[in-house]
């Protein structure tokens, strides 16, 4: 895996300000975004296929938001379960709470009671879903940039085979792109702690730096994993 290719290839492009700013903006659009996604994979495909110069166009804007919607029904699929884990419990708690509660004091210190046991063993569940989900979801990508059906992001037995094909270069990249997540993070945070006194301007640039950042992880992230579906 050629984990310095994936820093470098968006500025090996010529047209990299062109597709990379078009793409940033979109980004920010409600809805729009969806495209996005979609953006991702289709990089992804493009670097599964040895393309050199893997930064797609803005020209098939309707097959990307189709792409990226695919991805986008399939992440709410996915967040069902956190969905359900947390809004079952509470919607059995609270009228159970109310209705055993004779004034309001006890009513609020019961809820806070129960409310505080609840929340604490809904965090450890929810973190360790969400700890496996970002494991997985970069061959969840993978797949799809391979298949590109809605089905093939719930073919289970294939995701799973994608990623203990070569698990040494799969949690490489995983890594890698965790490491480049929180340093750009972190880095962001940085420079609009510093800028966001400035009235409106430096508001503005911590928030331009912070979206560059973002893009910029992403771009790295759909490299590293296209490298490793072109392994397999």
């Amino acid at each position: 895996m050629n984990l310095e290719k994936a820093f470098k290839y968006p500025f090996e492009d010529k047209q990299w300000a062109n597709k990379i700013g078009v793409g940033a903006l979109i980004s920010i659009v409600p809805i729009l975004n969806i495209a996005w996604i979609g953006y991702i994979v289709q990089l992804i495909r493009r670097v599964i296929k040895g393309d050199p110069l893997p930064l797609p166009g803005w020209d098939d804007l309707g097959q990307k938001f189709m792409d990226g919607l695919m991805l986008f029904l399939a992440t709410l699929v996915y967040a069902l379960p956190i969905i359900l884990l947390i809004g079952v419990p509470l919607a059995i708690m609270l009228p159970a709470t109310i209705a055993g509660s004779n004034t309001t004091q006890e009513m609020a210190d019961t809820i806070m009671a129960a409310g505080g046991v609840v929340t604490l063993c809904l965090t450890c569940v929810v973190a360790l879903y969400g700890l496996a989900l970002s494991v997985a979801y970069p061959a969840i990508y993978v797949q799809y940039a391979h298949k590109g059906t809605f089905a093939s992001c719930f073919a289970f037995n294939d995701i799973f085979a994608l990623i203990k094909k070569n698990t040494g270069a799969y949690f490489t990249a995983w890594g890698v792109y965790l490491g480049v997540s929180i340093g750009a993070s972190l880095a962001a945070g940085i420079i609009g702690g510093l800028l966001g006194w400035i009235p409106c301007l430096g508001q503005v640039v911590a928030f331009l730096v912070g979206l560059a950042a973002s893009i910029y992880v992403q771009l790295v992230y759909a490299h590293l994993f296209g490298q490793y579906g072109a392994m397999n």
